[in-house]
């Protein structure tokens, strides 16, 4: 089969198109023919080398996918060859998902939402599920609170949204001006051009100097440290960016503050979740740009360039879309 291997850690051309051999199913697992996947800032931060120490090379990376089941490891009993299913991988254990073919233990797979396409799958699994597991399981987003969202219209910032929406809150979100009818139509109440305004006077004013219930951090820098200034009380912070530098959170005491570092796990019952919300109109994912599984390394570069135009996620076409 084809697959993208990574040969060493680097820039975006450290990859390698190559002939590997085909995987076959273990007991409990199922041999899935992959006919979609995306990009992830995790998936840049793998390849230059942030986690070297829990990824042996060469390897194939990736974390997202969609496709069918072609044959299933002994004992698997929830899926039958030509089921339709979507997963992330499990991080950090294993190849991933930029190849033709990849194995997986059913118990992380789940049933793909028939409403989408194979390439809308794969743009949702891990940064859906990444959102599902901030707002939901972490901060515990509840009907009438206030959110505020940063990167509203990034991969993961954008189904944040519409996350928070369906949990019936009140959605700030910072976004560049050229953004704003983007993350309108996504269902945000105040957008903040980043660019032009302070995010912490924008929601004090909006708030009447309450702040907002939880904030939602996709972008990292000071986020920390400035998250407690526009904070209600109570408030809870909630991050997905490994921040290396220390920061210091002493405000954060005065408001009775919770941070959480949100790491999403893999599992079928938080896909399963997530396909009622997509069946229900209330979550869809949107795709920014379409690449090849040859062309990989040019949708790595994109999505690393500062001010790349993209609005949602890049998705990536193993199967052409028109062989699917």
């Amino acid at each position: 089969m084809k697959a993208l291997v990574l040969r060493a850690f680097g820039g975006p051309n450290s990859f390698e198109l190559s002939e590997v051999p085909k995987p076959a199913p273990a007991a409990g697992q199922v041999l899935v023919r992959v006919h979609a996947t995306s990009i992830n800032p995790l998936d840049y931060q793998v390849r230059r080398g942030d986690y070297a120490d829990l990824v042996p090379l060469p390897g194939i990376t990736g974390h997202d996918i969609s496709g069918v089941v072609e044959a299933v490891g002994l004992g698997v009993t929830a899926f039958s060859a030509g089921d339709e299913v979507w997963y992330t991988p499990q991080i950090f254990d294993g190849p991933g998902s930029y190849a033709e073919y990849h194995v997986a233990p059913e118990i992380i797979v789940g049933k793909k939402p028939p409403s989408l396409s194979h390439l809308e799958a794969a743009s949702l699994t891990l940064a859906g599920g990444t959102a599902w597991e901030a707002l939901v399981v972490r901060a515990g987003l509840r009907v009438g609170e206030s959110i505020l969202i940063h990167g509203g219209a990034g991969g993961v910032g954008h189904l944040a949204i519409q996350l928070a929406k369906a949990i019936g809150a009140r959605v700030f979100t910072t976004v560049r001006e050229a953004n704003f009818e983007f993350a309108r139509s996504l269902g945000a109440d105040v957008l903040i051009d980043y660019e032009k305004e302070d995010y912490v006077d924008a929601v004090m004013r909006a708030t009447d100097g309450q702040g907002v219930d939880v904030i939602f951090d996709t972008i990292g820098g000071a986020t920390l440290s400035r998250s407690p200034d526009a904070l209600a009380q109570l408030g809870r912070v909630v991050t997905i960016v490994d921040t290396a530098q220390p920061q210091n959170l002493i405000q954060a005491w005065g408001k009775n503050a919770s941070y959480h570092y949100v790491f999403t796990r893999q599992n079928r019952g938080k896909l399963d979740e997530l396909s009622a919300l997509v069946e229900r109109g209330q979550l869809r994912p949107h795709i920014g740009a379409v690449y090849s599984l040859a062309d990989i390394p040019l949708a790595h570069a994109r999505l690393e360039s500062p001010g790349n135009g993209l609005q949602g996620k890049i998705a990536i076409a193993v199967v052409p879309p028109d062989h699917a």
